[in-house]
């Protein structure tokens, strides 16, 4: 009698899967048509990634630096899939709502251009909020360290190797909102829950940030007090939206 059922069961989430696989395809094409409009922009793209730390870079080079042929050529690879990453947000997010839509009410499934929305202007604004407030202060702090007897000299690889991972990380860490919103509509989550779980998710985002951010108290502060904020607004919009008995 419960053949059906675990018949129905292993159905069920081959289907998920494949419909994971297919969104994951259309997210990659999407990226690579980002990255091919990003690699013509790529030496302006790298002037912008460049300016946090151009202040504190040797006068005598004016630049960071590479020490392998390839390094070059592979920063302008890096730079065009973060340029693409973050023009193509609207894209990718739709391709996650596609995904995780059929699990919510009807009703839900009308509210795409809002999820796409949010999620775009969430994603943006942690770029933005790590370029222009994270990267400035954390490497004031960094280079500063210690006095200025010392000359820095930074290779391409390891600037970039920081500036996306740090880019990547503030960006979807803003997304916070989004998914407490998706996992409140699907009735996973509530406001209750979140408010009366609040001491253990600062504790818990408080590790995280420690985790994801460079090894100083500033960027650490930096991701925990608006992660502390985000979360307090998940709350509102889970009260807000939450389906009602």
């Amino acid at each position: 009698m419960t053949e059906p059922a675990a018949s129905d069961s292993h159905q069920g989430l081959i289907d998920h899967l494949t419909e994971l696989r297919q969104r994951l395809i259309w997210s990659v094409m999407g990226l690579f048509v980002g990255f091919l409009a990003c690699w013509g922009f790529s030496e302006a793209l790298f002037d912008i990634i460049r300016r946090p730390i151009s202040p504190y870079l040797s006068t005598e080079t004016g630049g960071l630096i590479f020490t392998a042929p390839m390094d070059k050529f592979l920063a302008h690879i890096k730079v065009s899939f973060l340029g693409s990453v973050v023009i193509t947000c609207p894209f990718w997010i739709y391709q996650v709502w596609k995904f995780v839509a059929p699990g919510l009410y009807k009703n839900e499934k009308k509210a795409a251009l809002a999820f796409i929305s949010l999620g775009s202007v969430l994603f943006i604004t942690g770029v933005l909020f790590v370029y222009f407030v994270v990267f400035p202060l954390a490497f004031q702090f960094l280079m500063g360290f210690g006095g200025d007897t010392d000359v820095p000299m930074i290779t391409i690889s390891d600037y970039l190797s920081f500036f996306i991972l740090a880019t990547l990380v503030f960006g979807l860490a803003f997304e916070m909102p989004l998914i407490l919103l998706i996992l409140g509509t699907m009735g996973v989550v509530d406001a209750e829950m979140l408010a009366s779980k609040r001491r253990y998710a600062i504790v818990l985002l408080a590790v995280l940030s420690a985790m994801v951010t460079p090894p100083d108290m500033i960027s650490m502060f930096l991701m925990l007090l608006p992660m502390i904020l985000l979360y307090e607004v998940s709350i509102l919009l889970v009260r807000f939206t939450s389906p009602k008995d």
